[in-house]
């Protein structure tokens, strides 16, 4: 079957921002529709209405649009989790509210699929700041706050156990968002809603008994 082509959007006058913007939108739709091979800069252009040397002036290359959109991608996904771990105290309620966080960065905007993408091809976020490292390191200073407070500093939170609750926060999201609903269905635990935010509660419950008992 021949792949339907987007109508090209009519031009119209942009600000360099409203351009670069425009054209960032457009990759990043592409980018989750298909992955990094998706984003052809002709295609790109039609999409935002411009002409492909303006994609080129904005940009430079393909390879600029791409990581340009990569860095946008891996920004929403890290910035309202890093945010809100900041100020969490890792207790129940308090994990919860953080998967939801972590729900609504990769699923809402399709950015778990640019994760699975990414993963199939061989690509990878930029890694300058290393988010992941950073949530660990939040995350495990949290930890150690909460052991001194009780009277347990004596016993050291396991480094290598926050890691681990931070692998399975991130694989457990992350594949849900991807697999979620079919999932769900396949257990015999229907596809509605409601089963998906009980799970982030159960993973949550999950997660805080082991890192308080570890």
């Amino acid at each position: 079957m021949t792949k339907r082509k987007r109508p090209a959007a009519p031009r119209k006058r942009r600000t360099a921002e409203e351009a670069r913007t425009a054209i960032l939108d457009a990759a990043e739709r592409r980018l989750v529709e298909a992955g990094p091979s998706g984003i052809r800069l002709q295609e790109v252009a039609a999409d935002v209405g411009v002409s492909h040397p303006t994609v080129l002036h904005h940009f430079g290359s393909r390879e600029a649009l791409v990581d340009a959109v990569l860095e946008r991608v891996q920004q929403s996904i890290y910035a309202p989790i890093l945010e809100e771990l900041r100020t969490s105290s890792l207790e129940e309620d308090a994990m919860a509210r953080l998967l939801d966080r972590v729900f609504e960065a990769v699923e809402q905007r399709g950015h778990a699929r640019v994760l699975f993408w990414l993963t199939l091809q061989g690509a990878k976020l930029p890694d300058e700041r290393e988010p992941l490292r950073h949530v660990v390191e939040i995350a495990h200073e949290i930890r150690r706050q909460k052991r001194a407070q009780e009277g347990r500093s004596s016993r050291p939170p396991s480094l290598e156990d926050t890691r681990f609750a931070v692998v399975l926060a991130t694989l457990a999201m992350t594949a849900k968002s991807v697999l979620g609903r079919h999932l769900f269905e396949n257990v015999g635990l229907g596809g509605d809603d409601t089963v998906q935010q009980r799970f982030r509660a159960w993973v949550a419950k999950l997660l805080v008994k082991h890192l308080e008992s570890s």
